[in-house]
């Protein structure tokens, strides 16, 4: 460590060198004395220069083994998550310590993902259309594992609400297409692994990853955080309750000591987008069927947005019977809207032979505790500017102001935006206000509900594969390493 001060001082015998001093007239110097000196100098500033060049050699190399065996130590898991909306690939990178999985989900060798649109139900009348994507995202997968682990890393495809729309033998034959795929992929894989998953399910594994990130996972049940999740096509509410809860919607999770007893329930066609086409549809009937003089009214389009046979929203095609041009009209009110949704949530109420129903004829016990609003809850919020703790009072204000806006001024204000996209967000506000307080009672500024995307310190992703891998990849070491800490799913 001292070899850097023996180079400053080799530089100052050097300047002192006696090449460079004066001798006496008719003195001859001694060129035996000039000429080993300065070799002695060049023979230690090489040495010298060597020794520095060795250490930061072994400096490097030390770091890049360092990173290269964490890299070995490293296993793998990919989830593809089938959306209805597209189809994504998660790629997990995890350690073990004492036996117990460690997870990274900041970047890195820790994780990775990429998504492709449309999802996987949308090759209904093309299954073998699916193959196209579900490669591209096998490929992605193999370029972050190394090649001499993909034997050992488990790959899974989940398909979710898009295709639990499908009828049974529809899904058969698109997931076929993509075991086919899956099975020539080099990774670990038995076709069991590629199915649909419930709703339930969906809404458990997104529980798991948000009270993981909040460090909960493993606590008191009761100071665990629920989970409000608006898809697309589905709405998931899974939270700790007190209440007695029927067995058709208690989930049981042990984590460690610890067991939680969990209402979990996915609402099929009441994700925002299958909502907003159910609205559409009804507006489309009443246009079909009304007289020559008769206008129907659309109170969740901005004035001013032409509708016509042609208009759509995320893939809403209106019939071309449709006599939208001469009967409906876009006339963007909130409060209208608002009560549209809400009349869309409370259908088949009169049905509930339940003791509370919130949503339709479905049991839904009073929410408790703190909760996430993800997905498009996030993403409305996110484009009007709120912020995560914003009370509900703040999307009203927005969406009147937003469904009240002509449409030509609202095209200026978001240049960027696709008319389908921009379409969306009167009826979403209106549906996000009418689901969370009108229907499922949270008060206009109630803090507990905050809209979120990620949570925690680390700021992981609240998405369900995330959290569908910490549980099976938990499980399936407890269960090689024969320890009675497990995560069980029931």
């Amino acid at each position: 460590m001292q070899r850097p001060h023996a180079r400053s001082r080799l530089k100052i015998k050097s300047d002192m060198d006696p090449l460079h001093l004066h001798t006496q007239p008719g003195q001859r110097p001694s060129l035996a004395k000039s000429k080993c000196k300065p070799k002695k100098s060049i023979i230690l500033i090489t040495v010298g220069s060597a020794a520095i060049a060795l250490t930061i050699f072994f400096v490097c190399y030390t770091f890049l083994l360092s990173g290269r065996n964490r890299r070995v130590s490293l296993r793998y898991s990919v989830v593809i998550d089938g959306g209805s909306s597209g189809t994504r690939v998660h790629v997990f990178g995890y350690r073990i310590e004492s036996g117990n999985p460690v997870f990274d989900f900041s970047g890195g060798d820790g994780y990775a993902s990429l998504k492709l649109s449309p999802g996987l139900s949308s090759y209904a009348g093309d299954p073998e259309g699916a193959s196209v994507s579900v490669a591209e995202l096998v490929e992605f997968a193999k370029g972050r594992v190394p090649k001499g682990k993909l034997k050992e890393c488990e790959i899974r495809l989940m398909a979710t609400a898009g295709m639990r729309l499908l009828d049974v033998s529809v899904q058969e034959r698109i997931l076929e297409v993509t075991r086919r795929v899956l099975r020539s992929s080099g990774f670990k894989f038995r076709d069991e692994l590629a199915s649909v998953i419930s709703g339930s399910d969906e809404g458990i594994y997104a529980w798991v990853v948000a009270n993981h990130a909040l460090g909960s996972l493993g606590g008191d049940p009761l100071q665990t955080t629920g989970i409000v999740e608006l898809g697309g096509a589905s709405t998931q509410v899974t939270f700790v309750s007190s209440e007695h809860v029927p067995s058709e919607f208690l989930r049981t999770i042990t984590y460690g000591n610890v067991s939680y007893r969990i209402y979990s329930h996915s609402f099929l066609n009441l994700g925002q987008d299958a909502a907003h086409e159910k609205l559409w549809e009804s507006l489309n009937n009443l246009a079909a069927n009304s007289t020559e003089k008769g206008i129907v009214t659309d109170p969740c389009t901005p004035k001013g947005y032409i509708l016509d046979k042609n208009s759509t929203v995320e893939g809403i095609v209106l019939p071309e019977e449709s006599k939208f041009t001469d009967s409906l009209q876009a006339a963007g009110n909130f409060s209208k809207c608002r009560s549209a949704a809400f009349n869309i949530l409370q259908e088949g109420k009169e049905k509930c032979h339940f003791k509370h129903c919130s949503i339709g004829s479905t049991f839904t016990p009073n929410l408790r505790g703190s909760f996430l609003a993800t997905e498009n809850f996030f993403h409305t919020s996110k484009f009007f500017g709120l912020r995560e703790k914003d009370w509900l009072s703040a999307m009203i204000s927005a969406g009147e102001s937003f469904c009240g806006d002509d449409w030509s001024k609202l095209k200026v204000k978001h240049p960027t935006f696709k008319d389908e996209s921009l379409l969306r967000y009167c009826f979403s506000s209106a549906y996000i206000v009418s689901m969370l307080h009108d229907s499922l009672g949270v008060a206009l500024d109630d803090q507990r509900v905050e809209f979120a995307s990620e949570a925690g310190e680390k700021g992981i992703p609240l998405d369900w594969a995330l959290g569908a891998f910490i549980l099976n990849t938990a499980t399936a070491i407890s269960d090689n390493s024969g320890k009675s800490r497990k995560i069980l799913l029931e």
